[in-house]
């Protein structure tokens, strides 16, 4: 048998819940404040519906279940809390360039980054709505 370690999870090399919380902090800050995502009104509301601070204890302990933490998720899930805000494909990609912002900002090294890349990015079908236009409409 090898004496090699088993390589750490996505959630300790991040730096467990207090590095992943830092962050998180961060980017709910960011978020709930961008232009580009507030100009969807249905956005607005709701980024002003629920405490920050509840949201960003969901998030973080979103991040650190997905992740290989201990934590345990607690919210809706993406598809419930999402799609009723006709977020749009350019709208997905602003919050994906403020989320590599703040991962930039916080030194993370890239091949996390492209771990988390690809976890949020298997959220995306369950957020974007293709045409909101037409999920207006309906």
């Amino acid at each position: 048998m090898s004496t090699e370690s088993k390589k750490p999870s996505l959630y300790e090399r991040l730096g467990g819940v207090y590095a992943i919380a830092a962050v998180v902090d961060t980017f709910i800050d960011r978020i709930m404040v961008a232009p580009e995502l507030n100009a969807n009104p249905l956005v607005d509301e709701a980024h002003h519906r629920v405490p920050k601070a509840g949201f960003k204890y969901l998030v973080t302990e979103m991040v650190c279940q997905v992740t290989g933490g201990p934590q345990r998720y607690t919210g809706k899930t993406m598809a419930e809390s999402h799609k009723h805000l006709n977020i749009s494909a350019s709208e997905w990609v602003v919050f994906a360039g403020i989320f590599k912002g703040v991962l930039d900002e916080y030194k993370v090294p890239e091949a996390e980054q492209a771990e988390l890349f690809a976890i949020v990015g298997s959220t995306r079908s369950d957020i974007v709505v293709e045409n909101p236009i037409a999920a207006k409409a309906s």
